[in-house]
């Protein structure tokens, strides 16, 4: 809902409970069904700004991490990103993990002036000067989407640099997330997840990159309030070797009361 107070009393008790983290999802535009395309969410789905919500919830938390679950990037400004989150690290005291994707819904890329066909290639620059402002005095830089010369962020983040963990599970982007990423964080039941989770580690390792050390969150799109299959579910991605798990829920909670009742029972359901 709208009510801060509620906001805050929610992301209070997360922290109390004893969550590692919050996600805060990204959608700047919702969009009518049109023709044959219909959206996973609609205009009629509401999504507080990512880090604007984000930097509420640090000053009203201490310890929980805060994470963007996911940010499209690519029809994003970079530096605008890089500002947003390097803001977002100092206020929670370097809590801050960046979630991207490229995200599925071309009419919010249209709506927001942006190419829906180089998103791929975008992202992977984007990540590459984001992280140069994030530890760089003074950056120069030239590439296919930017050109900066001599330019920097002040202040700096606490984290130098920022986290930056991968949403999407395409082959491509497998493959941009073991090159460039610091983890993976798919929307996959765990036995969709293991085929594809081999190929990252394939990646990585191609990559002279550590997959014993590589960040892992899996997903649980749940669709219904079934607390076994959470359970279920989260075995399954411990078993991949996930260090964490989100419940991802698509059912209605209409009160604040269920909110916080879904919050212990998840808890209750995974705790080791």
């Amino acid at each position: 809902g709208t009510d801060p107070a509620k906001i805050r009393d929610w992301a209070q008790a997360a922290e109390e409970l004893g969550y590692h983290c919050i996600e805060v999802a990204d959608h700047v535009f919702g969009a009518a069904a049109r023709g044959d395309w219909k959206p996973l969410y609609s205009e009629k789905d509401a999504f507080h700004e990512t880090f604007t919500t984000m930097a509420f919830i640090a000053a009203v938390t201490r310890t929980i991490k805060l994470c963007s679950g996911v940010l499209i990037l690519p029809q994003r400004q970079t530096g605008v990103v890089a500002k947003q989150a390097a803001e977002v690290d100092i206020l929670s005291g370097g809590r801050l993990r960046l979630g991207v994707g490229v995200g599925w819904n071309h009419v919010e890329y249209e709506a927001l002036d942006t190419d829906w066909k180089t998103r791929g290639a975008r992202q992977a620059e984007q990540i590459e000067v984001m992280r140069r402002l994030w530890t760089e005095d003074l950056v120069t830089f030239k590439g296919r989407f930017h050109d900066l010369v001599d330019v920097n962020i002040l202040p700096a983040p606490v984290q130098r640099p920022i986290p930056v963990w991968f949403g999407g599970s395409s082959d491509a982007v497998l493959k941009r997330t073991a090159r460039i990423g610091d983890g993976w964080m798919p929307i996959l039941a765990p036995d969709q997840a293991e085929p594809r989770l081999a190929l990252l580690r394939e990646h990585l390792t191609s990559f002279g990159r550590d997959p014993e050390t590589f960040g892992l969150e899996g997903w649980l799109r749940m669709d219904e309030r079934d607390p076994q299959r959470w359970a279920a579910a989260a075995a399954g991605w411990k078993r991949l070797g996930a260090q964490m798990v989100m419940l991802y829920p698509m059912f209605r909670m209409p009160t604040f009361d269920e909110q916080i009742d879904i919050l212990r029972r998840f808890k209750e359901v995974t705790a080791v």
